[in-house]
């Protein structure tokens, strides 16, 4: 080597020891920000019909290139008056990338019905108060807080992770639609919306549930319409009445009970670690599925009534035209959770056998639903899932479950992507409120799903 080189390659590891390493960031280090975002998101009313989901992402988007990600990694992509947001976090090429799904939409929430402020992140009794702490954008921005540590790091990861964050989850998905048409080639797909871990009363572990599989979501619109008339003169033919007796039917039936292997193993998990009645019936049923008694207790249990059985639901109204007129027409809305593998065609024709009125008209609503098949447990989610659930609770029971309600997986499931729900949150069933009035969330699921997100990608995307 000459003197020249020699020098050369003296100076460039003078330089290189002078650079700064990055260094390991603690959770408590990132608290501070991550809550910051939190605070953020929640004021940011992201419900239908307000445009803020495009401003939302344009927030997130700034925060990933503040912490290292290029420009041309991230992309908003306009759906309609909502956006979806993509941000590739570059690895070594190793087999096909993995997705994170989070969706950055809420429920609409109108203030004055809540005791608090709902756009507004509080703090009180242990709890976070505000639309979206529970429902999801805790775990959005935790997500998101934990790929800025990543790259405060220096962390390089075997396969590349992807963040696909739809705008629309709690509506018409279209975001999510356009995402999983973009990216259906990748290894699997982890959703911080589903899954989770259970609380008994007392705030003790009961078991964690990985998102396997969930049911089919479905809109039908029963429409019955009659002459009319003048309301002085009242008519036999009453199109609210007529779709009043038709509701009465859909609410006193009851699809037959069902179940697989994700469901019973479910139910034997929380009932092994229960006490009283339900507990009982579940391991009742998980013994003999076909214990009527017990499944009519399970069934009795909002919580739970959705691994047992396709459910519909009346949740929305509509009828007449005029105070002083007889109604010429009168809708609603049923709801329905389809269990996996029950077509949708038969959950209608059990409709029309159930309402017995050839006069009420039922139709599918838009958008088409969607079904898709359960994810096959690969071994190795659920060893990570399990190893890094211990390192909070040890020996916790880690099983599959699955979702009652609709989530983004279903798209990519349907895309041929597996799917799983693994949100780092436990919660007492029924207690986070989603969806509802004064939602809320433990406030100390924020650092432990920061711990969490950091410890399981580490592991899978290595």
């Amino acid at each position: 080597m000459s003197i020249r080189h020699t020098c050369l390659a003296a100076c460039l590891a003078l330089a290189i020891s002078h650079m700064p390493q990055a260094v390991a960031e603690t959770t408590a280090q990132a608290m501070p920000e991550t809550l910051e975002m939190l605070r953020h998101a929640i004021a940011t009313r992201t419900e239908e019909g307000k445009d803020q989901v495009p401003v939302l992402a344009q927030y997130i988007a700034a925060k990933l290139e503040s912490a290292g990600f290029a420009k041309t990694d991230i992309e908003i992509i306009p759906v309609g008056r909502t956006a979806a947001l993509v941000a590739h976090y570059r690895g070594r090429g190793k087999g096909k990338p993995i997705l994170l799904s989070a969706h950055m939409d809420v429920v609409a929430a109108d203030p004055k019905d809540w005791t608090r402020d709902p756009f507004k992140l509080i703090e009180e009794n242990g709890y976070l108060y505000g639309r979206g702490t529970a429902d999801m954008k805790t775990n959005l921005i935790t997500l998101v807080a934990t790929m800025m540590r990543f790259k405060r790091e220096g962390f390089v990861p075997g396969h590349e992770m992807i963040l696909v964050f739809s705008g629309d989850e709690e509506t018409e998905m279209a975001s999510t639609r356009v995402l999983a048409q973009r990216y259906h080639d990748a290894e699997f797909l982890l959703n911080a919306d589903a899954g989770g871990g259970t609380y008994d009363d007392k705030l003790k572990p009961v078991d964690y549930e990985i998102q396997a599989a969930e049911k089919t979501y479905a809109d039908f619109l029963l429409t019955v319409t009659s002459p009319g008339g003048h309301s002085s003169e009242p008519a036999p033919d009453n199109a609210i009445y007529r779709l009043a007796t038709a509701l009465d039917h859909v609410a006193g039936y009851a699809f037959p009970v069902q179940h697989n292997e994700i469901t019973l193993a479910s139910l034997k998990a929380i009932g092994e670690h229960s006490s009283g009645p339900l507990a009982q019936a579940m391991l009742k049923f998980t013994t003999n599925p076909s214990d009527a008694k017990a499944a009519a207790v399970i069934s009795a249990d909002p919580a739970y009534i959705g691994q047992l059985r396709t459910t519909c639901v009346a949740t929305m109204l509509d009828g007449g035209h005029a105070l002083n007129a007889l109604p010429q027409r009168a809708t609603a809305n049923i709801n329905c959770r389809i269990f996996p593998g029950v077509s949708i065609a038969s959950v209608e024709a059990t409709l029309n056998k159930v309402v017995a009125d050839p006069t009420v008209k039922i139709t599918v609503r838009a958008p088409t639903p969607v079904q898709s098949p359960v994810s096959p447990l690969r071994a190795d989610i659920v060893a990570a899932v399990t190893a890094t659930v211990h390192e909070r609770y040890p020996g916790l029971d880690v099983v599959p479950d699955m979702s009652s309600g609709a989530s983004d997986s279903m798209h990519f499931r349907n895309a041929g992507v597996p799917s799983y729900g693994v949100s780092p949150n436990f919660g007492k069933p029924g207690d986070s409120f989603a969806h509802g009035l004064n939602e809320k969330l433990l406030a100390s699921e924020v650092p432990a799903a920061l711990d969490f997100w950091h410890s399981l990608l580490t592991k899978l995307a290595k």
